[in-house]
């Protein structure tokens, strides 16, 4: 690792009000809150304002006032203002990458990602609005007929998470805004500065003052969202316990519809006859945003005819994407960027020390450096059943790799958790992929690939990784409730 990293903080100006009706408006709550740089630990801003529940009673009136405007505009003209807004966002990208790169670290080519889906995102339900429909039967022979309609739940509120800030709020704006609906997002307030500027962006682009409203805060800002009366629908994105909490209150208040993405664990299959040159390089992406990413696969169950080369490979690739760490965010040559805050170091580094005891560490295993939050890429092998480090979301650059007899063994570990977010399976043989797409239990299965995350196609998960869906048509229809009419003449 280099030196300390020295960032310019001022190269654009840092958002740290709320956006409510359209404009930037101080929060209720007179107190100010700091946000350091994960790179240096040098202060970004000493004036974040977190929003309060009055602050959420003033969004919810200006969300009815953006809903009312937004129900007059043709499908044709939302179409044409969500694709302004995604122009908007693109000719806007290097500040919005810059926000991130200097708060949390991350690498410009990583961040690209995230805004890059925005723009899809926003493009793509744009689009679809005119599929949004329901369904008529064939008249009955008394001459009745009935139909099927989806209109809006009317205000809703999403809560995103400190990792992927801008594909977060696309996830949930874009189709709820597409169905008919207004929403209030809250931003973690540890990673609140890209989502906070984006927010002017809506006014240029043409929606509704109203319409789509941003702000920041902690757990007073976000039961307010969660127990509001005139909320009909909150999607929540982040850890089982807290995602738990938001049901509880959801139920608890007006028994609002809540969607939930809860994190994952996700295995890796390797079988004997994959390419394992292919498979480890895919099997890297576990180290994507540090390891802070909810479909990451971080447990890997490896054939024992595999074992020995595959844990050499990932034992090559991640030691090289851990030999640059420390360095500038915004160099090109990054490799590797710190974890996001110094909460999220102290969590990854107390899994580490005791996945030590658990399992045999094969490589990193320490944090790095006097300034910033780095940890080195780790992995462990051979742990225990029981171990933290292999049945706990971590969220952070470690890897556990199991070694397994035959596929019923394999099968029974990789579903042996509480996730269902993803699965990665790496193998040639067609009838035993199937086979594990069938069986595996997870919401999205990816065979020799990297990734099981497609805008067009539904994103959730089973068991406690959550309930509902994002993206696609299923994501859209999950911002919507549906209304059957008979009619009689």
């Amino acid at each position: 690792m280099g030196g300390v990293v020295t960032l310019d903080f001022t190269k654009y100006p840092i958002p740290t009000q709320a956006f409510i009706g359209g404009k930037y408006v101080d929060c209720g709550d007179t107190e100010k809150h700091e946000l350091r740089s994960s790179v240096n630990d040098e202060v970004l801003t000493s004036e974040l304002q977190w929003a309060s529940s009055e602050d959420v009673d003033t969004a919810v009136v200006a969300a009815e006032s953006g809903l009312a405007a937004w129900g007059k505009v043709s499908n044709n003209e939302k179409r044409d203002i969500m694709v302004k807004f995604a122009n908007l966002v693109r000719e806007n990208a290097a500040q919005l990458a810059w926000l991130e790169a200097v708060l949390v670290g991350k690498d410009p080519r990583i961040g690209s990602f995230g805004i890059n889906e925005v723009t899809e995102l926003f493009i793509y339900y744009g689009n679809i609005i005119h599929q949004f429909h329901g369904q008529v039967q064939t008249p009955h022979e008394d001459g009745t007929l009935e139909f099927v309609i989806r209109q809006p739940f009317g205000v809703v509120a999403g809560i995103t998470p400190f990792n992927e800030p801008l594909l977060a709020f696309a996830m949930k704006a874009a189709p709820a805004i597409a169905a008919g609906n207004a929403i209030i997002l809250k931003a973690s307030e540890q990673n609140p500065l890209s989502t906070l500027f984006i927010a002017s962006l809506t006014k240029e682009a043409g929606f509704p003052d109203g319409l789509i409203n941003i702000l920041t805060g902690g757990v007073e800002a976000g039961n307010a969202l969660a127990t509001h009366m005139k909320i009909r629908m909150i999607s929540f994105t982040g850890s089982i316990q807290v995602g738990k909490l938001v049901q509880q209150a959801a139920a608890m208040s007006n028994l609002k519809k809540v969607t939930l993405e809860l994190g994952g664990k996700s295995p890796i299959i390797v079988f004997q006859d994959a390419d394992l040159d292919k498979a480890s390089k895919m099997s890297a992406a576990f180290l994507a945003l540090n390891g802070q990413g909810c479909l990451l696969g971080t447990r890997m169950y490896v054939h024992e005819d595999a074992a020995q080369e595959m844990i050499a490979r990932m034992k090559g690739i991640v030691e090289y994407m851990g030999a640059g760490l420390g360095s500038d965010p915004l160099d090109p040559s990054t490799i590797t960027s710190p974890l996001f805050n110094h909460r999220q170091k102290d969590v990854v580094m107390k899994f580490i020390e005791e996945g030590k005891k658990e399992a045999t560490l094969l490589t990193g295993g320490s944090a790095v450096g006097e300034k910033g939050c780095y940890v080195q890429p780790t992995i462990f092998i051979n742990p225990s059943k029981s171990a933290k480090v292999l049945k706990e979301e971590v969220f952070g650059p470690v890897l556990t790799i199991v070694t397994f007899k035959d596929e019923q063994e394999a099968l029974e570990m990789a579903n042996d958790t509480e996730y269902g977010l993803a699965a990665y399976v790496h193998t040639k043989d067609l009838g035993r992929a199937l086979r594990f797409t069938k069986n595996l239990q997870a919401g999205m299965i990816a065979v020799n690939s990297a990734m099981a995350y497609d805008k067009t196609r539904p994103f959730g998960g089973w068991k406690q990784s959550g309930q509902g869906y994002e993206n696609g048509v299923a994501g859209l229809e999950d911002w919507s409730q549906t209304k059957s009419v008979l009619l009689s003449i």
